[in-house]
């Protein structure tokens, strides 16, 4: 029994953490099982006792309580029964994460639940606030530019503002926890899947959590999570607000791109302005550039006394990437968020995508639009004498570490 117990509680936390997972048939969701039930309360009638769960997959089942059901209160994540304190039926609130155990109906839309166990929606926030910190604070983030098999070694790069580049060495040792994001997705630190070393490429973006060296060259990884990321380009060539789908023109083959944007997705505008500039955010976050204002920054970015303070997110979202706040995937996360309904045709974007089998449909994870001034200047930088045009900007190069904006 403590076994069984101990299994559920380990689902039903990562469960409580997930977001959403593709739709299956009632009969076939992997949330409702022959003795137990997980989801989310959306709606309590405490009169009628019935308690109505919502699944990850949108499942709907209500739960029948009477005065012989027990109620227990888990602290979110956790496996060990002793932590758990006894609660009620009018401490449980919309929102909260919940199991109901007892045998389910045949039809799998109800169930006369034996035990209730919650994880309250306060409690869920806190926890995820205090891991977006802990990334915040120890986190660094860039592209796989070299492996090394022998040692177990993974270099990462960043790229500030100024186009300087920074190189960390992280070991992967058998203590660290590392973990991959699966394609086609929107990336959820409470989805990515169980790997290995052997896994990581060269070019894919990863994150990793640790203590720094003192010259900030090496981190003894905690943990590592990663993906085979792409950053892509285009213009914009038609909106569909209603199917929530874009069709753009690709930056460099010029070919038409889907682009899929889900609840998850995060879609941001830049907009130039003048009076405290990209390079001195660069220059203090990335060991060098200029160290007096030098021309526009992005509206929503943080001015340059705030340059040297923590990214804006968590292991999804941000972290102090390597290079320092004045790395450009930093600098994009600050801007201010719109709706698709703004995106315009003609406008040029750059967006972050976990690729899957179609290569022509992709499903936007972080989405920048207006984009044509900032490549134009990283196009008169990369050029040295050439042609400064946007489509020869590197874009992975560039904007490596735009996960998204989504939090554990």
């Amino acid at each position: 029994m403590k076994r069984k117990s101990s299994f559920v509680l380990a689902v039903f936390a990562a469960i409580t953490l997930a977001g959403r997972l593709s739709t299956p048939a009632q009969s076939d969701d992997p949330s409702i099982k022959a003795t137990t039930v997980f989801g989310k309360v959306s709606q309590i009638n405490a009169s009628a006792g019935q308690i109505t769960i919502k699944t990850a997959a949108g499942s709907v089942v209500v739960a029948n309580v009477n005065e012989k059901t027990t109620y227990d209160r888990m602290p979110p994540g956790e496996t060990d029964r002793t932590k758990a304190v006894k609660t009620s039926l009018t401490e449980i609130t919309v929102g909260d994460g919940v199991v109901a155990r007892g045998f389910v109906a045949a039809d799998r839309k109800s169930v006369p639940a034996q035990q209730i166990i919650v994880v309250s929606q306060s409690d869920i926030a806190k926890k995820q606030e205090q891991e977006r910190m802990e990334w915040r604070r120890r986190g660094v983030s860039g592209i796989v530019a070299s492996l090394n098999p022998a040692g177990k070694e993974v270099t990462i790069t960043s790229r500030s503002l100024m186009g300087v580049v920074q190189s960390i060495v992280i070991p992967i040792t058998d203590k660290v926890k590392i973990r991959r994001y699966p394609p086609d997705s929107i990336p959820k630190y409470s989805e990515a899947k169980p790997s290995k070393f052997e896994e990581v490429k060269v070019g894919d973006q990863l994150r990793a959590l640790g203590d720094k060296s003192t010259d900030g060259t090496h981190v003894a990884a905690e943990e590592v999570i990663f993906g085979t990321f792409k950053i892509v380009g285009g213009t914009v060539t038609a909106v569909d607000a209603a199917a929530n789908t874009i069709t753009v023109s690709d930056l460099k083959t010029k070919q038409p791109m889907t682009i899929v944007l889900k609840p998850d997705s995060v879609v941001r505008r830049f907009t130039m302005m003048f009076g405290g500039g990209m390079g001195q955010g660069a220059g203090a976050g990335g060991g060098g550039g200029a160290g007096t204002p030098q021309g526009p920054r992005p509206a929503g970015a943080a001015p340059p006394a705030q340059a040297q303070g923590p990214g804006a997110a968590g292991p999804q979202g941000g972290g102090p990437r390597p290079g320092g706040p004045g790395n450009m995937a930093d600098l994009i996360e600050r801007l201010p968020t719109i709706p698709i309904g703004d995106i315009k045709i003609g406008d040029m974007i750059i967006m972050s995508t976990l690729p899957g089998s179609d290569q022509n449909r992709i499903t936007a994870i972080s989405m920048v639009t207006g984009v044509e001034p900032l490549l134009q200047m990283l196009a008169m930088r990369q050029a040295a004498g050439g042609q400064a045009r946007p489509q020869n900007v590197d874009l992975n190069g560039n904007f490596g570490g735009m996960f998204g904006g989504i939090g554990p």
